[in-house]
């Protein structure tokens, strides 16, 4: 039998880039777990519903993290002064390699899930380490939790910390068993191909993960053009191949599945014509971006070329787990690009940062991100009656308050493909 409801409030999401969709003391007719439509006032056929009002409050999107480091939670403010390649020797491969003890794993990872959900993160695509029974058990605390989530088991076979170097063979075994043990296992909670960077995959090692995600049709992710020193790394080790991009895609490891390459901050004209001609999704990471000095990318640039684009966390390169907050420091370094790139590349709006973080990532899910009829019901409750009011504002005024002074207290229930989301357990 279906399940019919309702939910009532102040509703605000962004059917397209720029522009809020708004309807005060509105209605989202939910069935099972799609949306049905946005009402100003219930139909006569709805009369007899469930209606759940939450009264005053926002009714939003649930936010999208489409890049996050699971295993890099306990450094999560450490390390920042750094850039990229010194900071992932002394802090994140260190870190990384206590995961093949799943005691500890359990413990970070069930505080990590808790803590997203927390922050309204409602799906997120989540690295993991090399450790196949941690990331194993990872997916599971997601499932637990009612959290949707693509994870991948990290694949590192070259120029890593011995303690962090898998067997080729080894890692292409671990990825398979993954791939066809957690395929349908789950309805929200999928694998995702991992291949930690090109630095750190030999070309056995990726031909074999292309294969993989062709054969049993499974998303990858990885890292793209994000610091200088990486990208002449990454020629010296493929001096032959014309940008960063191609190695991937030589591979089968860049758009013949749903991929999403983390940063692009530095790509070549040929790079981009590559991520348009491919269909990549681009995830864009600010905070890190910033705190690792990789530099500013040009979103509103590679927006108008038509790449699907979300925001990502990139925990623990980030230092928030806050997608709100992502939000805001999107459209602040979009605001300095457009300075530097002499007032031609225009800063995204509070609309364009919002859509980001919740229809542009969420397209990776499907349809996910939005209050449009036949999208999946992810939804957060924003209570910001604690917020300093005065004077009377509108719906959009007060969902711009909330990313900007607003935290995970303001947020008063969450609700993932139709259903209410409760506290996940910690694990300690």
């Amino acid at each position: 039998m279906k399940s019919l409801f309702a939910v009532k409030g102040n509703i605000i999401f962004t059917k397209e880039l720029g522009k809020f969709e708004v309807c005060e003391k509105g209605y989202i007719v939910v069935e099972d777990d799609e949306i049905v439509g946005v009402f100003s006032e219930l139909d006569e056929k709805y009369k007899d519903i469930e209606v759940i009002d939450y009264g005053d409050n926002l009714l939003i999107p649930g936010f999208v993290d489409l890049h996050v480091h699971a295993p890099q939670y306990p450094n999560i403010g450490l390390g920042l002064d750094k850039e990229l390649m010194p900071w992932l020797e002394t802090y994140t491969f260190p870190e990384e390699a206590k995961y093949k003890d799943l005691c500890y794993a359990e413990k970070v990872y069930s505080r990590f899930v808790h803590d997203l959900w927390k922050n309204g993160t409602t799906r997120a695509v989540v690295f993991g380490t090399i450790h196949k029974e941690a990331t194993k058990r990872l997916m599971d605390l997601f499932a637990e939790a009612g959290l949707g989530a693509y994870v991948g088991k990290v694949n590192m076979d070259r120029n890593s910390p011995e303690f962090l170097c898998e067997e080729t063979e080894q890692s292409i075994n671990d990825t398979l068993e993954i791939v066809k043990e957690y395929g349908n296992k789950y309805e929200l909670v999928k694998p995702i191909i991992t291949p930690r960077f090109v630095p750190s995959c030999t070309p056995e090692l990726m031909e074999a993960l292309g294969k993989i995600a062709k054969e049993y049709q499974v998303p990858v992710q990885s890292h793209l053009s994000e610091n200088f020193g990486e990208i002449c790394f990454v020629k010296e080790l493929h001096p032959d191949a014309p940008f960063y991009g191609s190695i991937y895609d030589k591979y089968g490891l860049f758009g013949d599945t749903p991929t999403i390459m983390a940063h692009c901050v530095l790509c070549s004209e040929d790079e981009v014509n590559l991520l348009v001609e491919k269909g990549v999704f681009i995830a864009h990471n600010p905070n890190s971006n910033c705190n690792l000095a990789s530099g500013i990318a040009p979103i509103r640039r590679l927006l108008s070329r038509g790449i699907p684009i979300g925001l990502g966390s990139d925990v623990s390169g980030g230092h928030t787990l806050s997608m709100a907050n992502a939000c805001v420091i999107a459209s602040q370094v979009s605001n300095i690009k457009w300075i530097q790139s002499d007032r031609i590349d225009k800063p995204l709006s509070t609309a364009d940062s919002f859509y980001l973080a919740t229809k542009g990532g969420g397209a990776f899910f499907g349809k996910v991100g939005s209050f449009e009829p036949g999208y999946k019901f992810d939804c957060l409750v924003i209570d910001d009656s604690c917020l300093p009011h005065f004077k009377p504002l509108t719906i959009v005024e007060r969902l711009q308050k909330f990313l900007y002074t607003g935290d995970d207290r303001n947020i008063k229930a969450r609700y993932v493909n139709g259903k209410l989301v409760t506290e996940p357990k910690i694990i300690v």
